[in-house]
C-alpha cells in the first residue's frame, strides 16, 4: 500500500515526540485525475513535503473525502531513502457545531443566553449530559433541554478536522521531500453524452460528443491532468466510511480537432484532454468530446411479433399496433466517425419548417468500438400502424402446431415507408406459405420488409409450421 521508494532501505527514526507538520493543496506541484464510468477515480498528484529529521507526524489535507485509504500509494521522488511510512490514519470526522458539542459529553462548555428582564448577556457553566436528538444539559444544578443560546467551547478536539485529511507518522532524515501520492476514490464519476441533428431528409447528421463530469468527492482538482477511461473494469468495493459532507447540417463544414486523444489501454480506451482542467467539488462540467459532420443515417421503421403468439390460438391479436422508430449509423472513419464510443445517452432532434431545432427522441448506447454501427430507438410512429390477426391454428401433435397470419400494415403519410417486421420463433420452425419474401435472420427469427404506400395499405399472410419439444 505505502512505499517510500527503492534503493535500500529508508531511515529508522529513534523513539520519541512526533514533529507536527502539514500539507494542503497549495503544495501540489502535479496533478492528474483518471476517471473511471464506474464512478470512481484514481487520483495522483506530487507535492513538496514539509519535514523534518527523526519523527513526523505529517496531516496530508485536500483529500478527497471518499477516499479508499487502502489503496493509497506514497512514492518519494528522487530520493528513495529519505522517508519511511509507518503509519496511516484517515481522519474524517469534520469539525461541524453538532460533532464539537458531541465531543464535549461528560465536560464542561459555557453557554450565553440573552436575558431579556435584563437587558444583557448572560453566561453559565454547563455539563454536557447528552447529545441524542438535541443536547441535554446540567446548568445551576438543575437538568434541562432546548437551551436557547450559544455554545462557548474551551478548545477544538485534536480528533476533529477540518477537512478529510491523511495523517501518516514518518520516519525522515531530510526538511522536505517531493513525493508522489496516489489513491482510488468514488464519487468522481463522468459520462457521455451525444446531440445528433438530423437533415431534412433523414439521411445526413451532425454528431457532437460531450463528457459530463460531476464531482461531489469532498475536494476540488485544479489544473489537473484529465484522463477517462471507458470500458467494464472489475472492482471488489470494500466497506466505505461514512460519507461526509445550432443549425440544420446541410453543408458540412470542417470539424475541430477533438480536444480528447484516444488510446488503446489493455482491454479498454482511454481518453486524455489536450490541457489541463479544474474540475471543483459539487461541479458538473462538460467538454467536447467529438464532432462529426455530414454522416449517414438510416430511420427504419420496426414491427416486433411474440414468439408465444405461434403456441396457441388467439384470433385477432391487435388493432392500430405501433411501429417503433429506429435511426442507426456506422462509426467508421469513412462516415466521418471512427472513434471508439463511449456509452451513453444519445438524443436526436430535427429541424421543424421555421427552421427550430425540435427534439425527437432518445436512448442509451453501449461502448460501441470503431467499424461497428449504433442503433438507437426513438419511440412510435404516429401515422404507420398495423392489425395483426391469427387467420387459423391447428395442433399437429403434443407440441407442434401450424398456424395462419395476416398482418395489415397502414400509411397514412403522404410518402411511401418501408417496414421492417421481425417475427420471433422459438423451437424448430419453417414457414409453410407467405404473401411475400422471408428472411431468416437467426435460428429464432424471420423478417418481411415491407413497403406501405402513401396513404395506402399493405397486406402480408404467412403461415407457419412449429414444433417445440
Amino acid at each position: 500500500m505505502l512505499a517510500a521508494g527503492c534503493g535500500g532501505p529508508p531511515p529508522r527514526s529513534t523513539p520519541g515526540p512526533a514533529t507536527a507538520k502539514s500539507s494542503t493543496a497549495a503544495g501540489r506541484q502535479k496533478l492528474a485525475i483518471t476517471i473511471y464510468n464506474s464512478d470512481f477515480a484514481l487520483v495522483r498528484e506530487e507535492r513538496t513535503l514539509p519535514l523534518a529529521k527523526g519523527r513526523v507526524e505529517l496531516a496530508y489535507a485536500d483529500v478527497s473525502a471518499h477516499i479508499q485509504p487502502e489503496t493509497v500509494h506514497l512514492r518519494a521522488l528522487g530520493a528513495p531513502n529519505a522517508l519511511e511510512v509507518l503509519e496511516q490514519n484517515y481522519r474524517y470526522d469534520l469539525l461541524t457545531p453538532d460533532k464539537l458539542l458531541e465531543k464535549y459529553v461528560g465536560k464542561q462548555v459555557k453557554v450565553v443566553r440573552y436575558n431579556e428582564r435584563l437587558g444583557v448577556e448572560e453566561t453559565k457553566l454547563a455539563d454536557v449530559l447528552s447529545v441524542e436528538n438535541g443536547p441535554v444539559l446540567r446548568i445551576d444544578g438543575e437538568v434541562t433541554s432546548g437551551v436557547a443560546g450559544r455554545f462557548v467551547f474551551p478548545d477544538v478536539p485534536p480528533n476533529l478536522v477540518a477537512k478529510p485529511t491523511l495523517v501518516w507518522l514518518l520516519a525522515s532524515n531530510v526538511e522536505q521531500a517531493r513525493v508522489e501520492v496516489s489513491y482510488l476514490t468514488s464519487n468522481l464519476a463522468w459520462r457521455a453524452d451525444y446531440v445528433v441533428v438530423l437533415d431534412a431528409s433523414d439521411k445526413k447528421a451532425d454528431l457532437t460528443g460531450w463528457v459530463t463530469l460531476a464531482n461531489t468527492s469532498g475536494t476540488s482538482y485544479e489544473n489537473a491532468e484529465l484522463k477517462l477511461v471507458a470500458g467494464d473494469v472489475q472492482r471488489i468495493m470494500p466497506p466505505q466510511p461514512e460519507p461526509m459532507v445550432e443549425e440544420d447540417a446541410m453543408v458540412a463544414p470542417a470539424a475541430p480537432p477533438p480536444q480528447f486523444k484516444q488510446e488503446s489501454l489493455f482491454e479498454y480506451h482511454l481518453y486524455t484532454l489536450q490541457r489541463p482542467t479544474t474540475v471543483l467539488d459539487r461541479e458538473t462540467k462538460q467538454v467536447s468530446l467529438l464532432e462529426a459532420h455530414g454522416i449517414a443515417v438510416d430511420k427504419k421503421l420496426e414491427f416486433r411479433g411474440a414468439e408465444g403468439w405461434y403456441r396457441g390460438a388467439y384470433g385477432e391479436i391487435a388493432q392500430n399496433q405501433k411501429v417503433s422508430v429506429y435511426v442507426e449509423f456506422e462509426n467508421s472513419e469513412k462516415n466521418s466517425l471512427g472513434m471508439p464510443l463511449p456509452k451513453g445517452t444519445l438524443r436526436v432532434y430535427k429541424a421543424d419548417q421555421s427552421g427550430a431545432q425540435q427534439f425527437v427522441g432518445e436512448d442509451s448506447i453501449d461502448h460501441t468500438p470503431r467499424d461497428e454501427k449504433v442503433e438507437v430507438k426513438l419511440g412510435e410512429a404516429f401515422d404507420v400502424v398495423a392489425d395483426r390477426k391469427q387467420m387459423s391454428w391447428t395442433a399437429l401433435g403434443d407440441c407442434s402446431s401450424e398456424s395462419a397470419w395476416e398482418i395489415e400494415f397502414r400509411n397514412h403519410k403522404d410518402t411511401a415507408e418501408t417496414v421492417h417486421d421481425l417475427e420471433p420463433v422459438n423451437g424448430d420452425w419453417e414457414i409453410v406459405q407467405s404473401s411475400q419474401p422471408a428472411v431468416k435472420k437467426d435460428a429464432h427469427t424471420f423478417e418481411f420488409v415491407v413497403t406501405v404506400p402513401a396513404r395506402g395499405a399493405t397486406k402480408v399472410s404467412y403461415r407457419v409450421r412449429i414444433r417445440w419439444c
